[in-house]
């Protein structure tokens, strides 16, 4: 049955999480000797500090403050890559004009244009934002592309034989033959802005999970610290599981 099949995959998932905290356990608190600076990492202080931060701190403020800012750099990044996308799968011409460029800038670390960003936009979300859809923008272009050149021409052929207009091509042929391939970049895009977004915090801001990592830091809470970096491994893991699931959504209606 179904439902023994995801029982089962998620009993060797939990098992594979299990070893992995084992692991750690064993390396911060049945290894390192008694008074070793590892030990501020044990996994048992985490969880704890974890528990109290969620009910005792502003770290839920930090963490919707993260999360805004990451659905923004994606929705703009949707904005720019998909018509992108659509236009350089389409034109043959614009793809062999382009390809150069964009496999040049997709190549240079998000990362390496902070001081940029700042110098430009200031300090605050603005550079943020814009570091996230340049890291977020390739993937969603690269796959919209690639979705357009994999549509079947018999559809193409089908929607001009019947006079469709151009908006009613793209509204019934290309946008849902591309959603799959739309969705997977985003998935690959959250990915790329999740890892992006926590040094992209440390720029001058007063709030995110990047600045609370370096407020532990600052106050050498280290307990805290480690359970900020599970939180942020958490929430990564839902928003990858969020897009997994609105990918089999889109394909299954389609």
């Amino acid at each position: 049955m179904a439902w023994l099949r995801i029982a089962r995959k998620g009993s060797i998932g939990f098992a594979g999480l299990a070893v992995l905290v084992i692991a750690w356990w064993i390396g911060t608190d049945a290894v390192a000797p008694a008074g070793s600076f590892l030990r501020h990492f044990s996994p048992v202080d985490a969880v704890a500090s974890l528990i109290q931060l969620a009910t005792h701190s502003d770290l839920p403020i930090h963490i919707l403050v993260s999360l805004r800012r990451v659905l923004v750099g994606l929705g703009f990044a949707l904005l720019l890559g998909v018509p992108l996308g659509l236009a350089v799968g389409t034109s043959s011409l614009l793809n062999s004009a382009t390809s150069p460029a964009f496999q040049f800038l997709r190549m240079i670390s998000p990362l390496s244009w902070m001081p940029l960003a700042v110098m430009v936009f200031g300090v605050g979300d603005r550079p943020i934002y814009f570091l996230l859809t340049f890291a977020a923008i390739w993937p969603i272009l690269l796959n919209t592309a690639e979705g357009v050149r994999r549509l079947q021409p018999s559809w193409l052929s089908l929607a001009a034989s019947l006079s469709a207009t151009r908006w009613e091509t793209l509204r019934y042929i290309v946008f849902p033959g591309v959603m799959a391939h739309v969705l997977t970049g985003l998935r690959l895009a959250i990915g790329i802005v999740w890892i992006v977004l926590v040094p992209c915090e440390m720029l001058g801001v007063s709030a995110g999970l990047g600045y609370f990592i370096l407020d532990t830091r600052d106050r050498l809470a280290y307990s805290e610290l480690t359970a900020t970096v599970l939180m942020i491994g958490l929430l990564g893991f839902l928003l990858d599981a969020a897009a997994r699931g609105l990918y089999r959504l889109a394909t299954r209606a389609h």
